[in-house]
């Protein structure tokens, strides 16, 4: 009777089980760890694409270093499920992968002591590396320092900041440059056509090759080949080009298979005894192992389940509504082509932000800059100063990258551009690098401002229309996720800037609700008049700045208790908003704030079970309305005794 065989990866508990594999078992390891992350991310959802393309790279890495006294530091880190696996983090903690209880979907240094750098955007690697090499020389440690940057990360103007930095600060840093030529989308720009020529020149490659092979097999061969590169560093390339990292200062050795294993070791350990900084350039392929993923990789870059044969998405559920940013990547195409003064901008995200409709339909008024977040706010800039109506559409956490342009060179000289803000509110699998949460703190201090956000679809492209016809700063935050369900109408309205919208009419309490805040207020009016007979509005507050302090003032002056509920943290927020109106006009009204805590809130299941971790699920939010009620009550029948 035969048995299966045992997996490998079963015995993987941490880098020293790597180590200790013969050579010959590593491309089964190779494999079963394929297996294991399609069978995962089939059900979970995940980052599938970045991390079947560095399996043999990740292996190699913990065969070479020892992890974690040695650093390894992932750039994004959206390709860290391998490391996970070989830093004993497999079984069932892997297998519920980006939800409660199981592995972050990116690097996180409290999950564990392999995980020297937490990451979730890009280009941090590089620098974050650098620092690591000067601490370790000024401790005069001689621990290495491995930076696992993707082709995409040298679009990132942090990485080329660090990069110019690398040689003045450490003589000892490896830094991997994993070319695969796509970010989420296609790598754009000359950073990666150059990457490409480089990667393809056979001229260029055998050429070092050869005379590096030739300098080392003579007579103090090191020493000359150290003269060798130098004198390649400081020419002007006359007669054998240079790299273009090697005139930052690294020794570039490459480009090498990716998916060689004995090849990887190999230059791995040469690069573990050189003295001088060294860049490996490594030619991995993005979804290797799975067909649908090679084939769509920018499907497969971030998924949610699929079928793990033929890469179908799971189909949601009949009657689910459009998402948001499909909604608003067809309100981008029909403005669009209304008007050629509108143009839609992306930092490499062009499907996760809708904006590949406008790319396929009006191609010459769609531009991808590349992961580059606050070149695609000056670039807004700019063409704002010549007419133009620019739509840049940026997750509200990426946003952040850019905040001196925002309010230095929009906010500042008042020009007319847009910003769509995705992902406003949790991101629930992504965790804390992605969550939304932050965005009106950061935007409503800022003068010249209008900040927006919608209760559904409709509203939405309302905002869309009301922010293009501005001719000042418009932010327009919205969700993750399907929306309300709301029918768009034919003619978008502009709406009044500052003005809220009364939704239903209350004597007791007042709810101020922001986006889909709206609709949970709604459903606590109707409980609190079936159960507690309470008068309980509600108010589609709309705009956060400016906010509608006429129709609060009149309220407040009325009405016993101000309820505000926002997708956002406290500190700062809507809530706050409300209570400086309040303080400025010295309106001694009672106000309940209900949002997110003083907290980075982790990665779960769903939007709903994080909200019931912290106190926002529906019942949740009910009861804090009516203890409030009833405390602020017994304290007036109090006052009248």
């Amino acid at each position: 009777m035969s048995t299966t065989p045992t997996r490998l990866l079963d015995g993987i508990k941490g880098p020293a089980d790597v180590k200790n594999l013969a050579q010959q078992d590593l491309p089964r390891l190779a494999q079963e760890i394929r297996d294991e992350i399609i069978a995962v991310t089939a059900s979970q959802g995940g980052h599938v694409g970045p991390n079947l393309g560095v399996v043999e790279l990740t292996i190699a890495l913990h065969r070479v270093f020892d992890s974690p006294t040695d650093s390894m530091v992932f750039d994004v880190a959206h390709q860290g499920y391998v490391h996970k696996l070989l830093t004993g983090r497999g079984g069932e903690f892997f297998g519920k992968l980006r939800h409660s209880g199981g592995a972050s979907g990116f690097l996180y240094r409290a999950e564990s002591p392999h995980d020297s750098f937490g990451a979730g955007h890009a280009g941090t690697a590089l620098s974050a590396a650098l620092g690591m090499a000067t601490a370790r020389d000024l401790k005069g440690t001689d621990e290495h320092v491995v930076a696992v940057c993707g082709d995409a990360a040298f679009t990132c103007g942090i990485t080329l900041e660090a990069l110019n930095n690398v040689v003045a600060s450490t003589k000892r840093l490896i830094v991997i440059l994993n070319d695969n030529q796509w970010s989420i989308a296609r790598n754009v720009g000359a950073m990666a056509k150059y990457l490409n020529r480089l990667s393809t020149s056979t001229t260029y490659n055998r050429i070092h090759h050869d005379l590096e092979k030739f300098f080392m097999g003579l007579p103090h061969g090191h020493e000359m080949n150290q003269l060798w590169v130098k004198w390649k560093r400081e020419t002007k390339d006359f007669f054998v080009n240079s790299s273009l990292f090697e005139k930052f200062g690294l020794r570039y050795i490459g480009p090498i298979d990716g998916h060689n294993l004995e090849e990887l070791q190999k230059n791995l350990e040469f690069a573990r005894q050189c003295d001088v900084p060294v860049m490996i350039h490594v030619i991995t392929l993005k979804g290797k192992g799975l067909a649908p993923a090679i084939v769509s990789p920018e499907k497969f870059h971030g998924v949610g389940g699929f079928d793990p044969v033929t890469g179908d998405s799971v189909k949601p559920k009949p009657g689910t509504p459009a998402a948001y940013q499909d909604v608003f990547g067809q309100a981008m195409v029909r403005f669009a082509k209304e008007d050629p003064r509108v143009v839609g901008i992306t930092a490499a995200m062009p499907s996760g932000t809708g904006l590949s409709k406008l790319a396929a339909e009006v191609p010459r008024q769609f531009f991808d800059v590349g992961i580059a977040e606050e070149h695609a706010v000056l670039f807004a800039a700019g063409l704002a100063t010549k007419g133009m109506r620019p739509v840049c559409a940026i997750y509200s956490t990426f946003l952040q990258r850019a905040y001196d342009p925002l309010i230095h060179d929009i906010a500042l000289q008042n020009l007319p551009v847009t910003f769509c803000m995705d992902r406003a509110g949790l991101s629930p699998n992504d965790g804390p690098t992605h969550h939304g949460l932050f965005d009106i703190a950061y935007l409503r201090c800022i003068p010249n401002v209008t900040l927006m956000q919608p209760k559904d679809e409709d509203e939405l492209v309302d905002m869309l229309h009301t922010g293009l016809e501005l001719g000042s700063p418009a932010f327009i935050r919205f969700p993750r996720g399907p929306g309300a369900g709301v029918k768009v109408k034919d003619k978008p309205e502009r709406l009044e800037i500052g003005h809220a919208e009364v939704v239903r009419e209350g004597s007791n309490i007042v709810l101020w609700a922001l986006g889909p805040m709206v609709r949970e207020a709604l459903r606590i009016s109707d409980r609190l008049q079936a159960e507690e007979n309470l008068s309980v509005g509600v108010v589609n507050a709309r705009f956060i700045r400016p906010l509608d302090r006429t129709l609060l003032l009149s309220q407040a002056a009325v009405v016993p208790l101000i309820v505000t509920l926002e997708d956002h943290v406290l500190a700062g927020g809507f809530g706050s908003a409300v209570l400086e109106a309040l303080q400025e006009a010295d309106c001694p009204a009672v106000v309940e704030r209900i949002g997110w805590p003083d907290k980075f809130v982790e990665h779960g299941s769903s939007v709903e079970l994080l909200r019931g971790a912290y106190g926002l699920s529906p019942d949740d939010m009910h009861r804090r309305v009516l203890d409030r009620w009833k405390n602020l009550s017994e304290e007036r029948v109090e006052a009248d005794v």
